[in-house]
């Protein structure tokens, strides 16, 4: 190659060749699964969401229309919710001792809906399912709960998806190469990698993946599933509430009760990204070769 040529060369991509190091693939895996992650978090929990209310359980009433009849602030801060009576009585006995200054003291309470939950625990995932009243109940920011656990498994499937597969690539054509003779000088010369190898290398590749990153699946899913409403949020920061676990649990935001569960799964989710990389990669070398 002459100076002039490569000098033209230098200029369009900064390398004399096209070569890709696995460094380089895996980075722009993380960069891709990040900003992935972050423009499709509010969309699968609102999927997620609908998900699990479509299993819910048919009863007999309505318990949002109790709510809304009986406690109707209730029915709006804890969507879904019936109060236990027995809690609301047992609240009622126990300040019933204190002085009677305040004129309306039942009314009073009612304006405070977590002294009825009794436990402490907020609605279920299926009873906060559209847009409106998770923003409602949760605020704007429960859109992107369980954000650090999808960025990172977006991040760290995406790293390893494209450098797994680059690396393969890169052997496929080695391999190539050394057979040929007179040996190439670059593995380009070695001539495109087919299809069908194409194909099997990135179904490998999105096995590979989904078991690097099938535990922080799991803990964004079990994010997505928690409900929080504004005043527990609110009550946390006052408290200045610190999540519990180890530090590279709360960094990711991997919750300690969940430490049993993380691998449930794993192997189907590592069957279903294998065959989808296979098809998806093969489906669209197909298009290419018959109709472009």
């Amino acid at each position: 190659m002459t100076n002039a040529k490569c000098f033209v060369y230098l200029l369009t991509d900064g390398k004399e060749d096209n070569y890709v190091s696995y460094s380089e693939a895996m980075l722009a895996g993380i960069v891709a699964g990040a900003v992935e992650s972050v423009l499709s978090t509010p969309f699968e929990l609102l999927k997620l969401r609908n998900q699990v209310g479509s299993v819910k359980l048919m009863k007999a009433a309505d318990p949002a229309n109790i709510t809304k009849e009986t406690f109707p602030l209730l029915s709006k801060l804890l969507p879904g919710y019936v109060p236990d009576i027995r809690v609301w009585n047992s609240t009622v006995n126990l300040l019933s001792n204190l002085s009677p200054k305040h004129p309306d003291i039942m009314g009073a309470l009612k304006q405070h809906p977590w002294m009825l939950t009794g436990s402490g625990k907020p609605p279920l995932p299926s009873d906060v399912q559209g847009p409106s009243r998770v923003i409602a109940l949760e605020g704007w920011g429960a859109l992107w709960r369980g954000l650090r656990p999808g960025i990172t498994r977006d991040c760290v499937f995406g790293g390893m998806f494209f450098s797994t597969w680059q690396f393969i690539h890169t052997a496929i054509l080695t391999w190539r190469a050394v057979n040929m003779n007179p040996q190439p000088r670059k593995l380009e010369e070695a001539g495109p990698v087919s299809p069908f190898a194409s194909s099997l290398a990135a179904g490998f590749s999105g096995i590979v993946a989904a078991a690097a990153s099938h535990t922080f699946d799991t803990a964004k899913s079990r994010s997505e599933c928690t409900v929080i409403p504004k005043y527990i949020a609110m009550e946390r920061r006052f408290l200045k509430w610190k999540a519990p676990g180890m530090w590279i649990e709360r960094k990711t935001g991997i919750s300690p009760a969940d430490r049993n569960v993380l691998f449930r799964g794993i192997g189907l989710r590592m069957a279903r990204s294998g065959i989808a990389s296979c098809l998806l990669v093969g489906s669209y070398y197909f298009v290419v070769d018959q109709f472009m």
